[in-house]
């Protein structure tokens, strides 16, 4: 007879405002929160169940609102190291300006620009991150390693969305000729990739999406092989789509097609699918992404720095796509966290059709935490406080300057400043304790990133 398991550790959060932002956006003014292990045990009003064996820790949690962990679909950790550069350009000349710098990147880069972007996220409240990564220069080194190292390091839960581009300039694309790959060496190295990194068990830490990078850089039979490629592998797809009305011209003169037609005639739709941004979505868009369950991650501060317009995320909730949250590249968000996009997407979306009643502060914690899960495949296991569910949770301090005065805790953290984060778990661990990260020095990580981010300008400089 096997002997019996140690019975787990328990940690007991009480005296808390929560918004679980599970079916029914169950909320408590005052509850608790039971952890067991790496599992949410129990949670609801009042004070927790008397007579918990094993409890190592108690946290008085008064002033406190405790919601899901933060989760982010859509960033490019590489350009951490690029912030602050065509601060007043549109998406075409931004890319034009800065794909002959990242086309320089390698991999000592790409660590540290991984490690500032996860830390600036993970001390505000983000507790799964995803990279899109799709520059592979020749020689450049073990790029997707490296993120997901420093992902591992930091103590997040991660999806690489193993990117790639194979349309070069000679070939009527954006990035220069010795930044891309073959066809084929794309999808083989994104195989490789899936192979040796993704996990696909309930309580994953890491796991490998296929995403082949936009229109503008792949060719047909990168994204046809590319879904099919995700398909065979049972793992998700990602893309951008729909970001520009450049992008929807560049779709309708090289293919006959606007941008959604296009990705479904080569398979790049469906419940296995997200994409970055889709702001430019007419309604059969919108009816096509809802019918094939594809999601969308709204990053509605790099929209505004591109200039690329408003996206109709009201409208795609209503038609129920799934809609989560993405900072994107933080050299067109040079802030890098995920509580801004909570705000920008409740006030940006107010300013387009459907004004005051687009989005309201319920909303914008649901896209940012449950809608997240769900465009990644996860909302069986993350994205909302429930028993079962694992133990992704954030205490925000709400009782302090910023904050003290808005009675609702929700709107407080949405509507509010960004609040202090006093306590953020992953996995039923620590990460985060009073705004500083637990895992690692964030002071290294800002000093080897800015000598990295030197050192690829000095390179870019001599071209």
């Amino acid at each position: 007879m096997a002997a019996p398991s140690a019975a787990p550790q328990r940690i007991v959060i009480e005296n808390a405002a929560i918004a679980t932002v599970d079916a029914h956006d169950t909320e408590y003014a005052s509850g608790h929160l039971v952890v067991a292990g790496n599992k949410i045990e129990s949670i609801g009003a009042g004070r927790a169940p008397e007579g918990l064996e094993n409890v190592v820790r108690r946290i008085d949690a008064t002033g406190h609102l405790v919601t899901p962990g933060l989760i982010n679909t859509h960033h490019h950790f590489y350009q951490w190291i690029t912030r602050g550069l065509a601060t007043d350009h549109n998406l075409f000349n931004w890319l034009v300006a800065l794909y002959p710098t990242w086309a320089r990147i390698d991999e000592p880069m790409v660590r540290a620009a991984a490690r500032g972007s996860l830390a600036m996220m993970a001390r505000g409240g983000v507790t799964t991150a995803m990279d899109h990564h799709y520059v592979y220069p020749v020689g450049s080194g073990d790029l997707s390693g490296a993120i997901i190292g420093a992902a591992s390091e930091m103590g997040v839960r991660f999806t690489l969305a193993r990117g790639s581009m194979d349309r070069s300039e000679k070939d009527g694309g954006l990035p220069p000729d010795f930044a891309v790959e073959t066809t084929e060496g794309a999808l083989t190295a994104t195989e490789e990739t899936v192979k040796k990194y993704h996990d696909a068990s309930f309580d994953s830490m890491t796991q490998v999406a296929v995403a082949p990078c936009s229109p503008f850089s792949i060719s047909t039979e990168l994204l046809r092989e590319g879904a099919a490629l995700g398909r065979r592998l049972g793992v998700r797809m990602h893309t951008h789509g729909s970001e520009t009305v450049e992008e929807e011209k560049f779709c309708h003169e090289l293919f006959g097609m606007g941008p959604t037609d296009y990705f479904e005639s080569t398979g790049f739709l469906g419940e296995d699918v997200w994409m970055a941004h889709c702001v430019h979505m007419n309604d059969s868009d919108i009816a096509a992404f809802a019918r094939t369950k594809t999601g969308v991650a709204h990053c509605p501060s790099s929209n505004a720095r591109l200039a690329a317009g408003i996206a109709r995320v009201p409208d795609m909730l209503k038609a129920g796509v799934p809609v989560g949250l993405g900072v994107d590249g933080t050299a067109s968000n040079e802030s890098g966290e995920l509580h801004t996009e909570l705000r920008n997407a409740l006030l940006i979306n107010r300013l387009g059709a459907h004004r005051e009643a687009a989005l309201n502060a319920r909303q914008a914690l649901r896209l940012g935490t449950y809608g997240g899960a769900q465009v990644l495949g996860r909302a069986d296991s993350i994205g909302s406080l429930e028993a079962g569910k694992l133990a992704d949770f954030v205490l925000w301090k709400i009782d302090g300057l910023g904050h003290s005065t808005i009675a609702d805790p929700v709107t407080a953290i949405v509507f509010g400043a960004a609040a202090p984060v006093t306590a953020s778990f992953v996995n039923g661990k620590q990460i985060v304790e009073n705004d500083r990260l637990l895992t690692v020095d964030e002071d290294t990580i800002a000093r080897e990133a800015r000598t990295e981010s030197q050192r690829l300008a000095r390179i870019a400089a001599q071209g």
